[in-house]
């Protein structure tokens, strides 16, 4: 059973950076493809960014630029760097999992792509 749990969220002025770390359990990590979304109030889930099984990514139009995925096999964790945060970046993020990934990016990814989730760590960014 994959069990991931976020962490890193917090408040933060805009201009500012977080890392947010997921770290993943009951895997076998390195054949998992991954992904950042997240939720704003009264919006629906977003794909913010992907990594698949041999460490391409892929991004958002609205964070490219400024949100780094990265995943690190040996830790069985994935990270999102985020710089120069905005206000319209405020949400809970959640992480997600999928083995045997078979979609492709075509500029983004539904939340309905992915099997395993976290809890989600809530990130808010003040003007």
């Amino acid at each position: 059973q994959v069990q991931l749990m976020e962490s890193g969220g917090g408040s933060v002025q805009a201009g500012g950076s977080l890392r947010l770390s997921c770290a993943a359990s009951g895997t076998r990590f390195v054949r998992l493809a991954m992904a950042w979304f997240r939720e704003g109030s009264g919006k629906e889930r977003e794909i913010v960014a992907f990594i698949d099984t041999n460490g391409e990514t892929s991004y958002a139009d609205s964070v490219k630029g400024r949100f780094t995925i990265s995943k690190d096999n040996g830790k069985e964790t994935l990270y999102l760097q985020m710089n120069s945060l905005k206000p319209e970046d405020t949400s809970l993020y959640y992480c997600a999992a999928e083995y045997s990934f078979a979609s492709s990016w075509n500029g983004g990814l539904k939340a309905a792509s992915f099997t395993y989730w976290g809890q989600g760590t809530q990130v808010t960014v003040s003007s």
